[in-house]
């Protein structure tokens, strides 16, 4: 992804809300299930975390994206955002 690609998606990510909040735990096969499918439906999803969360945002980024095959965009206090081309048909896919 190129520094221009991720300043779009940086831009698109700022009006989003969490759509996955990360409690108090670690990341669970539940929550990675939920990440996915909320990437499979809007292919860019903001991931928030509890304070009180025991792992770090930008480790919790660096999990997911490494389970689920996606890019991180940002990173920032405890909440992140990552993008992945969803092959969903009747979406609106994102184009740079």
């Amino acid at each position: 992804m190129t520094s221009k690609q991720r300043s779009a998606l940086k831009a698109m990510a700022n009006t989003l809300r969490p759509a996955v909040i990360i409690g108090k735990g670690e990341l669970t096969p539940s929550v990675l299930n939920e990440i996915a499918v909320a990437l499979y439906h809007n292919e860019l999803v903001k991931v928030g975390s509890l304070k009180s969360c025991e792992v770090s945002a930008k480790t919790l980024c660096a999990e997911v994206c490494a389970e689920l095959g996606a890019e991180p965009v940002l990173c920032v206090g405890n909440r992140f955002v990552i993008y992945k081309w969803s092959d969903k048909k009747d979406i609106d896919h994102i184009v740079f």
